[in-house]
């Protein structure tokens, strides 16, 4: 009798999910209780998957032997709690994946610069001539690649979601950027339980491993008192390269591994104190897996940048429009307003649980010379800066904030798009609501 696979959710890392446990002689179900989207339906018809959408049948789904869980779906989801009752293990995508591959990992996660670190890493890897895969909350989804692919390496962006759901998977190259309050409505409110889910990325890891972190960030330093951690420790600082790790002297950053490394912050691709971290523990992770210090200095240089990440992409009469749609929190957007040297008329707002915008106030007042409001209720954001900012605009749709923020800014000064909500009240993702910045901003 073969064991039985059960999918709840069917996007890309669901779909995905199915297809490798199809693979791997499971009787599979894939269970929605939202649409799914055509290309996916598509997928699952080309497969021969059979799934439901818009509902979930618990019958269908309480005779599995395993269950894996959209990372969107929350721990606490009446159906999770049922699985568990009935002594089902739930799992997420990337464990599941990583039982059936032998490659190495390098695993990256952190409330902010996730994606630029991910892709910084991947494009060194690449250029280094590694048969490498990119996966996580980029590019094609971990299980598919396993199933239809052979690398021999592959970079993960993990979010504290699929962190969660793992429990015997292992990285071989651990990365923890930086941790500050994020998707706490996730973690009843409880920060602790947030840096617990974070920590997950060094589970299992052995003396062969290695974990490159933060060693600036407060939280992540006092976590660390209560870890005995096997791996090779790899630390990054702005402050003075420790003797095993990588920080800066002057406007040098140093690397301190198996060979030592040094490379002007001024010639990196990515600019901005917060992409001097990400650079930083990009380039530890290429020391940990040898690769020639030329390779690391050519790739440092020649990135090119994240979609919807601080995305200089056009200017307009001598104003500079800037995307950071995927800033969906307040400290990433404290990162963008710290790395633009102009001044800037910011557009903000969205979807959001809560935001204190207080860690913003010196910024505000110091870098923004006005504030385009973008959201379907905009109170909270214009009280939080009223007499801070003189010019604060109320818009409920991206054409009318493009404009109003066209208006708005001068010769030599910059449109920043940093929103420091989550996008769900107008948009379909963060990636929608960047592409529709950049269509609006191209018909100025």
């Amino acid at each position: 009798m073969a064991e039985k696979a059960v999918i709840l959710g069917a996007g890309e890392s669901g779909v995905g999910a199915a297809i490798l446990a199809q693979r791997k002689g499971f009787e599979v179900f894939v269970s929605d209780a939202g649409r799914i989207r055509e290309p996916y339906i598509e997928l699952l018809h080309s497969y021969g998957l059979p799934f439901e959408s818009g509902q979930h049948t618990p019958e269908k789904i309480l005779d599995a032997t395993t269950v894996i869980k959209s990372p969107g779906i929350p721990d606490t989801a009446p159906l999770i709690w049922q699985c568990r009752a009935a002594g089902i293990p739930v799992i997420s995508e990337i464990e599941f994946a990583g039982r059936y591959t032998r490659a190495r990992t390098v695993c990256i996660t952190g409330s902010n610069g996730k994606t630029t670190t991910t892709m910084l890493t991947y494009h060194i890897l690449q250029k280094a001539g590694f048969n490498v895969g990119l996966a996580g909350n980029v590019g094609q989804s971990f299980a598919r690649q396993v199933a239809e692919k052979e690398f021999d390496l592959y970079v993960i962006e993990l979010s504290s979601f699929q962190l969660d759901g793992m429990y015997d998977f292992r990285a071989d190259v651990a990365i923890l950027l930086n941790i500050t309050p994020d998707h706490l409505d996730r973690y009843d409110y409880r920060m602790e339980n947030y840096v617990d889910s974070k920590f997950r990325i060094i589970r299992n890891q052995t003396a062969a491993d290695t974990f490159i972190y933060n060693a600036d960030d407060p939280i992540i330093v006092k976590e660390l008192e209560k870890y005995t951690i096997p791996a090779t420790r790899l630390p990054f600082t702005l402050g003075e390269p420790p003797s095993l790790g990588a920080g800066t002297t002057g406007n040098i950053m140093i690397i301190n591994s198996k060979t030592k490394f040094s490379m002007s912050i001024f010639d990196f691709a990515l600019q901005g104190k917060h992409n001097t971290y990400n650079t930083m523990a990009a380039g530890l992770a290429a020391a940990a897996l040898n690769i020639r210090n030329e390779t690391v200095r050519e790739s440092l240089a020649d990135f090119k940048g994240v979609e919807h990440r601080l995305e200089s992409f056009l200017k307009v009469h001598g104003i500079e429009f800037i995307n950071d749609s995927k800033a969906t929190n307040v400290n990433s957007t404290w990162y963008a307003l710290e790395c633009v040297n102009k001044p800037i008329v910011w557009i903000c707002g969205g979807e959001e649980h809560g935001n204190d915008y207080s860690e913003l106030l010196d910024l505000v007042r110091r870098k923004v010379k006005a504030i385009v409001c973008l959201g379907r209720d905009n109170s909270r954001l214009i009280n939080a800066f009223k007499g801070i900012v003189n010019d604060i605009v109320d818009t409920h749709d991206m054409n009318e904030a493009v404009r109003s923020a066209y208006y708005l800014a001068s010769d030599n000064e910059a449109v920043l798009l940093s929103p420091a909500c989550k996008s769900f009240d107008l948009f379909e993702s963060y990636e929608d609501r960047g592409r529709q910045f950049k269509a609006c901003v191209r018909q100025l």
